[in-house]
């Protein structure tokens, strides 16, 4: 299995690496220091399985498991991160992914998460199995049934500018990083700044890092 690894801290990196390529059957063919680099050289290189942190500069790993699941819906996605939290979890789901482990356990479930999601296996870790009884229960009680999950305050296009703005990047600066113009930019700040009942860019920062789309 050819692997792509993405994470912004080099020596992660180089944990994780030690750990896949001691396996037969895994290879790390590529890395990327971020998301948004994570999609380019997945879409560049004949990649198997895509294993990525949540928090990481420019794009996040659930946002590049979003754009990674619309263009190689055939890419197997992992989450491999540091936040033992219900709502990255679901959003990984949501977002496309196969399988979310704990750095914290890395060494001991990351090769068997690796294989279970390229075998089309869902791999999660003992603590997200009580929060999915917990959200079955809970939409079962409210009449909801399973048809789907409570949506994003933001669009997907809103949460890629809100973190790209909290980083500190210009508006011509997003719109050369997403292909579009300064202007729709500017036009997506102001929507999200009436969204969300903000006044400045100091407040969406504040939310973005709430949001766990930039680290404090």
């Amino acid at each position: 299995m050819r692997v792509l690894l993405a994470d912004d801290h080099t020596l992660v990196r180089r944990g994780v690496r030690l750990i896949l390529d001691g396996e037969p059957d895994l290879q790390v063919v590529a890395e990327a220091g971020d998301g948004a680099e994570a999609v380019e050289k997945a879409r560049a290189g004949d990649i198997d399985l895509a294993v990525l942190d949540v928090a990481m500069p420019r794009m996040t790993g659930i946002q590049a498991a979003r754009e990674l699941s619309r263009r190689l819906p055939a890419l197997r996605i992992l989450i491999l991160t540091m936040y033992d939290n219900e709502q990255y979890f679901f959003e990984a789901l949501k977002a496309g992914a196969g399988g979310y482990v704990l750095k914290s356990v890395a060494d001991r479930d990351l090769v068997e998460a690796c294989r279970a999601v390229v075998r089309d296996e869902p791999f999660i870790y003992p603590g997200a199995e009580r929060a999915l009884v917990r959200s079955y229960l809970d939409r079962l009680h409210r009449g909801h049934g399973l048809d789907g999950l409570p949506e994003r305050p933001i669009t997907e296009r809103e949460e890629e500018i809100l973190k790209l703005v909290a980083e500190g990047h210009t508006s011509r600066e997003i719109g050369a990083l997403l292909h579009i113009s300064a202007k729709t930019v500017e036009r997506h700040r102001a929507n999200l700044l009436q969204k969300l009942g903000m006044r400045d860019r100091l407040e969406l920062t504040r939310y973005a890092i709430r949001a766990g789309l930039i680290d404090p």
